[in-house]
């Protein structure tokens, strides 16, 4: 059955694909970007790529924007904004912690809040919020991003028991390291601020992390699991892909009962 589905941060990566991907599949898709000059851009891939897309300028910190998303009706809300950054977490400057806990935490909230409201309301719809492997596997300076999405995981988790009599369904999506091109930006931001001459971290551990940078997966792959879970209309509360990564929580979920300090 069509669904009209919602999603935010559709102007690149695995938002853009899975926006393209719902509306192949005969779904309705209201495409939120965060700029105006997104806009085109979005309109215009989803020309070529044969479908149609409601293409709307949303930033998702902006309570302008926000309302948004109380305006429109839609049978699933996908939360999928988000920004990182990496480096250090005994180093990064903490506004810059604060820049993403806004975007991928607070702002989330808010407008999961309006969508919540908006099903409760009509007692049937499914918000789901992108998470990452990372919101359950912590790694060495990516503590920013992570702690964000482990964030998330308690929200989702909540909101999940909390909708349930309302018969409003909440999920979360956890995909692995995936080539999008957002991998790559989250740890160039740290060389805006991170030195070898100031900073105690070796720049060496640093260099040691960003080596799953070459070890990202086919987005497609992932872009193609996001349309299937997204228009489903039952499935599992967490969805981890792909299943090696799956695997990697729920073996760092065990192996951090037995840590030793």
């Amino acid at each position: 059955m069509s669904k009209t589905i919602f999603i935010t941060g559709a102007a690149s990566g695995l938002g853009k694909g899975t926006a393209i991907g719902l509306a192949k599949n005969g779904h309705k898709v209201i495409a939120s970007v965060e700029t105006i000059s997104q806009v085109t851009s979005l309109r215009d891939a989803a020309q070529e790529a044969g479908v149609e897309l409601e293409v709307i300028k949303l930033d998702i910190t902006d309570k302008r924007d926000q309302e948004l998303i109380g305006t429109y009706d839609y049978d699933v809300f996908v939360a999928n904004a988000a920004i990182g950054e990496g480096g250090p977490i005994s180093e990064i400057p903490v506004d810059r912690v604060r820049a993403i806990y806004e975007t991928n935490v607070f702002s989330t909230l808010e407008n999961a809040q309006i969508a919540a409201k908006k099903f409760v309301e009509k007692k049937s719809g499914k918000i789901i919020f992108l998470s990452s492997v990372v919101g359950i596997v912590s790694l060495p300076h990516l503590g920013a991003y992570s702690s964000s999405k482990h964030a998330v995981e308690g929200i989702a988790k909540a909101m999940k028991e909390e909708l349930e009599e309302h018969g409003v369904q909440v999920a979360t999506i956890n995909p692995g390291p995936f080539e999008t091109g957002f991998n790559d930006r989250m740890f160039e931001e740290k060389w805006k601020w991170y030195s070898e001459d100031s900073n105690f971290t070796p720049k060496s551990s640093i260099e040691e992390s960003e080596k799953i940078l070459d070890e990202q997966y086919d987005p497609q792959d992932m872009i193609d699991r996001m349309v299937e879970v997204i228009a489903s209309d039952s499935h599992a509360f967490r969805t981890a892909y792909p299943k090696d990564v799956e695997d990697q929580m729920k073996d760092y979920e065990r192996e951090t009962w037995e840590a030793k300090v």
